[in-house]
């Protein structure tokens, strides 16, 4: 998930002065729209492709494994609080040792 942040704010970083100098430079009608469109097939639409690529290849971790009822297992990141490491569906982190109850 953190990749996905990373690279939405670089994308931003970059199109917002991109955007800011075409709009100085060349006066266009209704800039406001062209702006958001913009931003919306360059950062909200390759975001949303991506959550969802990496919510379909992590689904079967979140859902059938025995870390997904640990209180210690985070959905956001897939990942073992407790021992800082990605479970997976062969690879268990504490292999059932620290699990406990959420």
């Amino acid at each position: 998930m953190g990749g996905i942040v990373f690279w939405a704010l670089v994308r931003i970083v970059v199109l917002v002065p991109v955007i800011w100098f075409l709009v100085d430079k060349y006066y266009i009608n209704y800039w406001q729209i062209w702006a958001l469109l913009v931003i919306y097939v360059v950062v909200i639409h390759p975001v949303y492709l991506q959550y969802k690529k990496f919510m379909n290849a992590n689904k079967e971790i979140i859902e059938d494994t025995i870390c997904s009822s640990c209180k210690h297992f985070d959905e956001s990141a897939v990942l073992c609080m407790k021992h800082d490491k990605h479970p997976t569906k062969d690879f268990i982190p504490c292999n059932g040792y620290h699990w406990e109850v959420k």
